[in-house]
């Protein structure tokens, strides 16, 4: 894994940051072991009591007091040797709130993605809240072609004269502004392009590429077929989680553009041939 710094260093051994597949909780006040807990559950959607026993050196009885509360407040449900989130996989986040969640990072990731691009190349550009910060950073851009089916992307883009646009086609989904069916996945079918950049809900090193919808998830395999290069743009947020519909493995994955925010999450990476490259 090469990692590309754009702004900053990353330390790895962040020892604050428990995002990824290593979680420390370790001499925690309750408060701070129930909160790591929780992020825990973000990650991976299960965990065990032994597991946190052992890594925050308490008892298994205070951990279950620790799941208990959290259950009494509705946000894990218990199960046998642990407790499940009682957030599905499947669950998608509104739109309006998810633009405006780590929305500096996400224009700091746009504008790195759209230094990438070089004059002439032909580019498909995925839904989502972050690939709607890489339209905004093309504008003014020249000599570019870019294939989307995402209609917050279109509206920014299409009065720019440098930039020839076009649209899959497809059904509009309600709200998200994404445009979805068959209509949209047969729109790869007869182009090649030379880049992909693509908006994910979940990268894990074992799951792969993840996304919350599974027709969206069909218009991006189409989308991988069709481009030689494929990009994630991704903020921190999304490092080491797993959503409903898969995409395809991290083999298929020529680079990440992130934000430093979890550089632990960014360790579970090191074994695959992905560039990170840092906004």
């Amino acid at each position: 894994m090469d990692v590309i710094h754009d702004r900053r260093d990353v330390s790895i051994n962040n020892a604050n940051n428990t995002n990824g597949a290593t979680h420390s909780v370790m001499k925690l006040s309750a408060g701070e072991r129930r909160a790591a807990i929780m992020r825990i559950l973000d990650t991976t959607g299960r965990v065990a009591v032994a597991e946190v026993s052992k890594l925050a050196k308490v008892s298994d009885m205070t951990v279950r007091r620790d799941l208990e509360a959290l259950e009494h407040e509705g946000l894990l449900k218990r199960a046998r040797g642990g407790a499940v989130s009682v957030s599905s996989l499947s669950y998608e986040p509104p739109y309006i709130l998810r633009k405006d969640t780590n929305a500096g990072a996400k224009a700091r990731i746009g504008r790195r993605l759209a230094s990438l691009l070089r004059e002439g190349e032909t580019v498909i550009l995925d839904v989502g809240t972050t690939a709607v910060e890489v339209a905004r950073a093309l504008k003014g851009r020249q000599n570019l072609t870019v294939l989307t089916s995402n209609l917050w992307a279109a509206a920014i883009l299409a009065d720019e004269p440098g930039i020839v646009l076009i649209l899959t086609g497809g059904q509009a989904r309600h709200r998200e502004r994404s445009l979805v069916g068959h209509l949209a996945t047969r729109a790869f079918d007869e182009l090649v392009f030379d880049v992909f950049v693509l908006s994910v809900a979940g990268i894990h090193h074992d799951y792969g590429i993840t996304d919350y919808n599974v027709e969206e998830a069909l218009v991006k395999r189409a989308a991988i077929a069709a481009s030689q290069r494929r990009i994630v743009v991704a903020d921190s947020s999304k490092l080491g989680k797993v959503a409903f519909a898969k995409v395809c493995d991290l083999d298929q994955i020529d680079a990440i553009v992130t934000d430093d925010g979890s550089a632990q999450a960014l360790s579970a990476f090191a074994a695959d041939d992905i560039d990170i490259v840092m906004a």
